[in-house]
């Protein structure tokens, strides 16, 4: 049961509900995730973290930077549907909506390298 409220947990909140949004559409590196968002450092990295706990997210690091995604090949059944439920929920959001629009013009910018 532990387990489960974790994941509610995590899905609480405004900013860890939009940086799901953008993850599941791709990888992101922390710093992405606090252009998209328009948040700070510490902020972005918290909530990711949180997310990561949950079950929700892997990380892999390349030199300085950390990328996050969704975590595929351990989620269960149930995080599918709930990952699913944020997507859906999200579709006509004005904010989320804006985010993915962020995140697309940043696929044409320049990458954290």
């Amino acid at each position: 049961m532990h387990k489960l409220i974790r994941k509610f947990r995590a899905l609480s909140d405004e900013t860890r509900l939009r940086i799901l949004n953008i993850l599941l559409v791709r990888e992101c590196c922390v710093c992405e995730v606090m252009e998209i968002l328009e948040i700070s450092q510490t902020r972005a990295s918290r909530n990711l973290n949180i997310l990561y706990n949950a079950g929700f997210l892997k990380s892999r690091r390349d030199g300085l930077w950390s990328f996050y995604s969704i975590d595929i090949d351990s989620m269960e059944e149930s995080d599918f549907y709930l990952a699913d439920t944020v997507k859906k929920g999200l579709e006509n959001n004005r904010t989320a909506v804006q985010d993915i629009k962020r995140l697309s013009e940043l696929e044409t910018a320049v990458r954290c390298a």
